[in-house]
């Protein structure tokens, strides 16, 4: 299976045959924005599903099946003693395989990892297999999905030439896990905001994770900026929201970024001398474009070497952050 040149495909091998592999797009509309990798990479027209892996054959079938990919494999193992090689390596498996799985996709020499997040259960393990990516000439890229999102991208954009004026707090809400759900809003707020830094925490929710509560939390960022992180409960409904107070209105990303509310300072027209906010505005957001967003970086970093959005490194700046959120809370020791 030879690596593409010049105008060719870019073949991909996906490990993991699961939901975010394709699973989630295997009952939407043939038109729907692609919500999977594999769903992306076939949207896109770049990219040919080459092969994939699953230890679980019915699982692993259907995959082929639905996606049309010629290839299966019950391990890496088998993959690798197959000499098969590819541009792109999707691993989309559970995180306890990442580490195994980035490896042994390194045997392969791929161009490139596209890793699902979290990189791996704990920071010292990811800082391992990036010096191992850094090492190797391949980038790790891992999907913290709205770093491609064009609408985050917008507003990123306006934050910084002072549109909004000065941020004043910040306040996301979020569960299911501090790793799992809670490094996509601090990764978020590195990417809007820049880095942050933990200043407290308040008692773990045991919402669903046996090893990833989601953890309530103060944060400062740039300029000392508050920022609060407040837990809902993943049995009740999924929670992904951004609540940014600026100088001159409310930003706020609703449904994970499916959409947005605007509202803007305007005179009292109650109280002379007061500025309100007024009722605001909601528009559609761009997290439903952001995996094609995602493949289309991909490919433009592998033809014209521009810059990835999210790397193993943006990564584990993440990861560390979560930590020292898990130690505040004395959750690791």
């Amino acid at each position: 299976m030879p690596i593409a040149t010049g105008s060719d495909p870019l073949a991909v091998l996906v490990i993991g045959c699961g939901n975010i592999a394709g699973g989630f797009d295997a009952a939407r509309a043939p038109d729907a924005a692609p919500c999977t990798h594999a769903g992306a990479f076939r949207r896109h027209g770049r990219y040919r599903l080459s092969a994939c892996v699953d230890p679980d054959e019915t699982r692993r079938r259907e995959f082929m099946r639905h996606w049309g990919v010629a290839s299966g494999y019950s391990s890496m193992d088998a993959l690798v003693e197959s000499g098969s090689r590819f541009d792109v390596v999707s691993i989309c498996s559970p995180t306890d395989c990442h580490a195994s799985d980035v490896l042994a996709a390194l045997r392969l020499e791929p161009r490139i990892i596209f890793c699902e997040k979290p990189v791996t259960p704990n920071a010292a393990t990811t800082a391992e297999l990036v010096q191992s990516c850094e090492a190797a000439g391949v980038p790790l890229v891992i999907n913290h999905t709205r770093r491609w999102d064009p609408e985050i991208t917008r507003i990123r954009g306006e934050l910084a030439s002072g549109v909004w004026g000065a941020v004043r707090t910040v306040v996301g809400l979020y569960n299911k896990g501090v790793l799992n759900n809670g490094s996509h809003m601090i990764d978020l707020l590195h990417h809007l905001l820049g880095p942050v830094s933990v200043v407290a925490t308040g008692t773990p929710v045991w919402d669903g994770l046996p090893d990833d509560p989601s953890v309530p939390a103060i944060l400062s960022g740039v300029k000392t900026i508050p920022i609060h992180l407040v837990c809902g409960h993943a049995s009740d409904f999924a929670l992904f929201e951004l609540q940014i107070v600026t100088e001159r209105g409310v930003l706020t990303m609703e449904e994970g970024g499916v959409a947005w509310r605007i509202r803007r300072t305007n005179e009292s027209p109650h109280f002379r001398g007061y500025r309100t906010l007024d009722a605001g505005e909601r528009h559609a957001g761009g997290y439903l474009l952001a995996m094609l967003g995602a493949v289309s970086n991909i490919h433009e970093a592998l033809s014209s070497g521009a810059e990835l959005a999210s790397t193993g490194r943006s990564a584990l700046a993440v990861q560390e952050i979560c930590e020292r959120i898990k130690e505040k809370s004395g959750l690791v020791r």
